[in-house]
C-alpha cells in the first residue's frame, strides 16, 4: 500500500478503479480490510480509496492518543492531497462520526455521504427516555476500557464485539484475521473513549452540508443505533434512510450484495 503523510502522520491507503472518487472510512478497531468484500465491486464504477486511520494497522501513531478532530483533519487532508474533492464518502460506525463531522466543517470536500450506524450517543443526552439505554451502554464500555487498561486486549476485543458493537455470539463467527485486527488495534479504543468530543456533534451544524446524505441501520443491530439515526435525521429534513434487513452493525461484511446495491445506487444518482 502507498503511504501519504498528513498532519504529521503516515496514512496507508489503497486505491483501485476509475470514475468519481469514493473514500471508505472504517470504524473502531478496524482497518481498510473491513471493505474488502465491497471495494472491488464498487471500484467497477468509482475510484475507490480505503485507508487505515491513524494508529490502526499500517498507519502509525500512538493508538491510545489522537482525537476525533485529528481523524477529521486526516480525512480532509487525504481527500485534498489525493485531489479527490469533492469525494463520495461511505463510512461505518465511528467512521460515520468522523465523516459527519467532516461535512459540517468542510462541506466542500464531500459530494455524497453514506453512513451506517454512527455511535453518536451524545445526540441522545438529555432525553430521559434514553437514559436507561445510555447507562447500560456506559457500563458495558467501562468493562471494555478496564480490560484495555489492564493490557488484556484480546478479552477487551471480545467484550466489545459481544456487548457493544455486534451482539452476543458474534465473536465466534468472526474470521481469525478479523479477530486479530481487533486485538492489534485495541488501543485505539482507549483514545476514542478518552476524547469527550468523540461521540458528539453539533446537530445545528449538520445543515451546513446540503449534499445527499444517506443514514442506514441494520434491523439486527444493538438498540442504540436506531434512535441515534432518528435524532441525526431530524436535524436535516431531507436525509435518506435505509434499513438493511437481516443485517447488523457491519452490513458491508455480512451482507455485501445488499450493501453494494443500496450504497452504489445512492452514490450513482
Amino acid at each position: 500500500m502507498p503511504t501519504r503523510e498528513v498532519n504529521g502522520t503516515p496514512l496507508h491507503y489503497e486505491m483501485q478503479g476509475e470514475g468519481e472518487p469514493l473514500v471508505f472510512v472504517h470504524g473502531s478497531w478496524g482497518d481498510h480490510h473491513n471493505w474488502d468484500l465491497v471495494a472491488p465491486r464498487l471500484a467497477e464504477r468509482f475510484r475507490v480509496v480505503s485507508y487505515d486511520r491513524r494508529g490502526h494497522s499500517q498507519s502509525t501513531g500512538p493508538p491510545e492518543k489522537g482525537t476525533v478532530h485529528d481523524d477529521v483533519a486526516d480525512l480532509a487532508a487525504l481527500i485534498e492531497d489525493l485531489d479527490l474533492a469533492p469525494a463520495n464518502v461511505a463510512a461505518n460506525s465511528f467512521g460515520t462520526c468522523i465523516s459527519l463531522r467532516l461535512v459540517t466543517e468542510r462541506p466542500d470536500l464531500v459530494r455524497r455521504l453514506a453512513g451506517h450506524e454512527p455511535p453518536m450517543v451524545g445526540a441522545l443526552a438529555g432525553d430521559p427516555a434514553m437514559q436507561p439505554l445510555l447507562t447500560a451502554l456506559q457500563e458495558r464500555i467501562g468493562r471494555v476500557v478496564g480490560l484495555l487498561e489492564a493490557g488484556r486486549n484480546a478479552e477487551a476485543a471480545e467484550q466489545f464485539v459481544e456487548n457493544v458493537g455486534l451482539g452476543p455470539g458474534a465473536w465466534t463467527l468472526l474470521p481469525e484475521p478479523v479477530k486479530a485486527t481487533f486485538v492489534t488495534n485495541a488501543g485505539t479504543f482507549l483514545g476514542e473513549t478518552r476524547d469527550p468530543d468523540s461521540l458528539t456533534i453539533d446537530l445545528a451544524a449538520l445543515p451546513r452540508y446540503s449534499g445527499p446524505l444517506l443514514l442506514s441501520i441494520g434491523d439486527q443491530s444493538p438498540p442504540m443505533f436506531a434512535p441515534i439515526a432518528e435524532k441525526l435525521a431530524s436535524a436535516r429534513g431531507d436525509v435518506r434512510r435505509h434499513t438493511f434487513a437481516g443485517a447488523g452493525h457491519v452490513p458491508h461484511q455480512t451482507h455485501p450484495d445488499d450493501y453494494v446495491r443500496v450504497v452504489g445506487a445512492f452514490l450513482s444518482e
